[in-house]
């Protein structure tokens, strides 16, 4: 296994980490998975084994059952491991049972500590974006949280760059406990975060987590154009994240995947989370899977280092369009870009 700095922090962070979205299966999640406690404990020692230190969870998987059945399975071993856990989505009926206000994420963050038999949260995340509360209340409740040593950073997932940029700058203005992190949808289908999310990791220093980073299995070579999902697949049972806009844009990606693996007699998957790997300001790739299998696959990904032509073949089929202000940048800015801004630029169309 190898690790990266999270990151501007000093923490170290397996470059593949352990999603239990699957653990649980209750309600709505039954669709991704139903997995208790021997399964859980299963994946989990197979994860250990293979060197992950970093588990992630939410309190809204399962509604708490993920963080329980964590929890359980990581009771005893607690000191060998990272956990990251979620606030933010509805979680009740009551009119402060969702949201980033103070009231909501600290008592999420205590309902959470007991679910994980634990005393605090590694990285604690903002799970999305809370328009209605002012920022300067959630980044202030998120540095009490760590200033009461209840977690030890924060970070934020599914935010705009502006709601980023917002948060970091309340932050500064408090002298409070900035954002490290962000966890992101981000995989060859998906490149949007390239126009402003990477750009900001790298002038900003957060390390960047992806979560779903095979598209939900839509990456690992098993859909295929033309054939029907896959039974046991989360599109077979219904399942729509991410949302695939570009049907033929997918199969072309897919199509040159299986091309590559099966030069470099590897998955397809591999090669997939192999690229995201090489991207700038990546930290962690957030894999989940059904049986260990799957996770054996993944693993093999870090010792997977493509060429320049695998890259570029890869770049070609999932390019995204040089939008402006993006096109006038490339036009008369190149010879003044820096690193962030080359983290979109050099692999524009």
């Amino acid at each position: 296994m190898e690790y990266r700095t999270l990151g501007r922090s000093g923490l170290k962070v397996s470059v593949l980490s352990m999603g239990t979205f699957t653990f649980g299966g209750r309600g709505p999640f039954a669709m991704v998975g139903q997995q208790g406690v021997p399964e859980a404990r299963r994946l989990v020692d197979c994860c250990l084994d293979a060197g992950v230190n970093l588990f992630d969870t939410a309190n809204m998987y399962s509604t708490g059952l993920s963080e329980e059945i964590l929890g359980e399975v990581l009771d005893g071993r607690r000191d060998r491991v990272l956990i990251s856990s979620k606030a933010r989505m509805r979680i009740g009926d009551g009119p402060n049972d969702e949201g980033a206000s103070r009231f909501h994420l600290i008592r999420e963050c205590e309902r959470s500590l007991k679910r994980l038999r634990t005393d605090h949260i590694d990285i604690y995340y903002i799970h999305e974006w809370d328009g209605t509360t002012p920022v300067e209340e959630t980044m202030a409740a998120l540095d009490t949280l760590v200033r009461d040593g209840k977690v030890r950073y924060v970070g934020c997932s599914n935010y705009s760059g502006w709601h980023v940029m917002k948060s970091l700058a309340a932050a500064d203005r408090a002298n409070g406990a900035r954002f490290v992190t962000q966890q992101i949808h981000y995989t060859l289908e998906a490149r949007e975060a390239e126009y402003e999310l990477l750009p900001i990791s790298v002038d900003q220093g957060l390390g960047v987590l992806v979560w779903s980073p095979l598209a939900a299995g839509l990456l690992t070579g098993k859909h295929r154009r033309g054939q029907a999902a896959p039974e046991g697949s989360r599109q077979f049972a219904g399942w729509t994240e991410p949302p695939i806009r570009d049907e033929e844009k997918l199969w072309r990606i897919v199509d040159t995947l299986v091309d590559i693996g099966a030069a470099r007699g590897v998955s397809a998957a591999q090669v997939a989370l192999a690229w995201l790997l090489a991207r700038p300001a990546v930290s962690s790739l957030v894999v989940g899977g059904r049986n260990e299998a799957q996770f054996r696959d993944n693993f093999a990904a870090v010792e997977l280092k493509l060429t320049a032509e695998e890259t570029a073949r890869l770049n070609a089929a999932s390019a995204i369009p040089s939008i402006y202000p993006y096109w006038h940048q490339g036009n008369f800015a190149t010879e003044r870009f820096s690193p962030a801004d080359r983290a979109l630029h050099d692999t524009l169309a």
